[in-house]
Parts: C-alpha cells; structure tokens; sequence
C-alpha cells in the first residue's frame, strides 16, 4: 500500500456494546499517524449514499460509555449487487479514502471481502453479541450483552421463587448458543437449549425439571437461545407433560443496549488501534482477531472460511453443576 492519508470507518449489521469504543480508537490512532478520518453513516448502505462525516480527535470524545452506535447502521441489499459496490468505489474515489475499517460480523466481513476485489483495501473489527465469527475468540459486544441477560434473570429469579414458577428466557443467538450457554451457566440454568446441541425434549428439559424437583427446588429456569425453538411451543410441551404453567420472557434488545462492559471497551480500543496500524504498516485486507489472548490479522477471505464450535465441555460443566452427573 502507498502511504495512507484519508481512511473511512463504518458500523454494520446488528449494533454492539463496544463500536463507539472501536470507532473511537481508529479515529485517534489515525489522527497519531497524522491520517484524516471519515465515518461512514448507516454502514454499506451509507458509503454508497456518500453519507459521511468528518471525525476528529475532540467528535469521538466522552464514547467510551456509550453504547449502540453513533455512525448508525444498517444492513444493505443494494450493496450485495454489483451496481451497488460501484457506486461505494465511486464513493471512496470521491472521498479521497486509502482504506475503509468495517466494524461488524460475518455479513460485513462479506461485504468488506467484496470491497477489497475492488481495489479498496479493507480492515474489519468483529462486534457482534452473538460472538459468532469464526476467526476470532472473542467479538465486541459478547461480555455486555451476557451481562444484561444475567442481570434481567436476577431479577426475574426473585419473582420466580416468591411464586414457585417454571420460566422460560429467550436469549439471542439464532445460529449459535455462545449466549445462551454462558448466561445458562452464569445464572444456574436447569436446563439451556442451543442451535447446536439437537433437542431431546424428555431429557433435556423434563428429566432435568423433576430432577431439580426432587432435589427440593420449586422453581426451574429454561435458558433458550432464539434459534434453538420456540419459546411458546416450548411452554406448551412443558405444561402439558409435566403439569407446569411456565411465563416466557424473551430479552430482545434489551441485549444490545447499554453501556459497554470494561472488557468490551478494552478489547475494543486494542481493535481499533491495530486495525489503523494495519494501514500504517502498509498491509490491509485483513480481520483483526483475537487469538490466546493476543491480537493477530487473519486475510478476511481466509477468515471467512473459519467456523467456531460451541465448546460442549461447558455444557457438561453446566449440568455437573446442576445436577452432578452428566450423560453424553
């Protein structure tokens, strides 16, 4: 790469505690190396609108705390055209951009990897509570968002034994259950139900009720993950079978919400530090991961190959826990 001098920043997909903090980090890491900074509004979409606003050390002050996303963002079928990814080359011509760092998931990766086939070099910075994206340990927004969800249950524990009640959460997590798992295990779960473990209704849910039953308990907690079923099914098989009424309480985004944990905003600000020195160092094209603890650059193509599997010890972790037995 010749010596960068502009680059743009942008938030896409579903929004994570954490992306203020990244954003900030590139814009003062850029401004360090003497490099003006762009942001991109409403992500894919927003470059190829030419929605932009000039960032500067002073406009990114006081986000370390805040949570969603001042660049906005949303997701862009137009730019999955190849109409629509001319028109955002057109946009980083006109805007004089050496680069562009996406802050998002594997659907911005996606969108970040088609970017750099058209000569626009690109560096991306996994946020998503989901913390699904296969080339990296850890995503921005996971540890803010398990907190929220263990929070609200808590809360929701009290009136649950004032009541003796059987409840069931909704987490998120359509295609993984790296939620669902860690929120199950941070809170007692009696039973936690993800995508990748397939559902076996007697032994998963009511062998673990009655088991807690007659350990002396008299309120149950189903941890769900939205994409492992559906909550109201769910409610019905149980009070049919087992003779409980359970209450449904699905978070939503409430889980988005809020200010980032410490953890997201320090992983964040590494992020956006070494996603600039990427530029500076005259490479790009990369996702910036974590890997043992450390920062590494991963090529987005080969990144986009990688697929991470739900650890299953912790889910036998979770039910010794419970219950002090495990069966595979």
């Amino acid at each position: 790469m010749d010596k960068v001098r502009r680059i743009g920043v942008l938030t896409s997909g579903g929004d994570a505690p954490g992306m203020n903090a990244a954003v900030r980090a590139v814009v003062r890491t850029a401004i360090a190396n003497n490099i003006e900074c762009v942001g991109i509004r409403r992500g894919w979409q927003g470059l190829i609108n030419c929605d932009f606003v000039k960032l500067t050390r002073e406009s990114v002050g006081h986000l370390l705390s805040r949570g969603g996303t001042i660049l906005y963002t949303a997701r862009s079928e137009e730019f999955m055209t190849e109409a629509g990814r001319q028109k955002a080359v057109t946009t980083c011509k006109m805007l004089g951009l050496d680069g562009v760092v996406a802050i998002g998931g594997d659907g911005t990766f996606r969108g970040a990897l088609e970017l750099s086939r058209l000569g626009v070099p690109v560096v991306g910075i996994p946020a998503t509570i989901d913390n699904d994206v296969g080339c990296t340990n850890y995503t921005i927004g996971f540890d803010s968002a398990c907190n929220t969800a263990i929070e609200c249950i808590d809360k929701l524990r009290d009136t649950m034994q004032s009541h003796e009640r059987c409840s069931i959460v909704e987490v998120m997590g359509r295609n993984a259950g790296f939620l669902a798992l860690y929120v199950g295990t941070a809170v007692g779960a009696t039973a936690v139900l993800v995508p990748e473990h397939q559902l076996d209704f007697e032994k998963d849910v009511v062998e673990r009720i009655r088991a807690s039953r007659l350990s002396g308990y008299t309120h149950f907690m189903i941890v769900l993950a939205e994409g492992a079923g559906k909550a109201t099914e769910l409610a019905t098989k149980i009070r049919d079978v087992v003779g409980l009424k359970p209450t449904i309480t699905v978070i939503g985004h409430i889980q988005r919400g809020g200010a980032p944990s410490g953890r997201d905003r320090e992983t964040a600000t590494r992020m956006g530090y070494y996603a600039v020195q990427s530029f500076v160092e005259g490479r790009g094209d990369c996702i910036i991961a974590t890997q043992e603890g450390g920062i590494v650059e991963i090529p987005i193509e080969e990144a986009l190959t990688r697929k991470k599997h739900l650890q299953m010890d912790r889910y036998k972790i979770m039910e010794i826990m419970q219950f002090g037995s495990h069966e595979d």
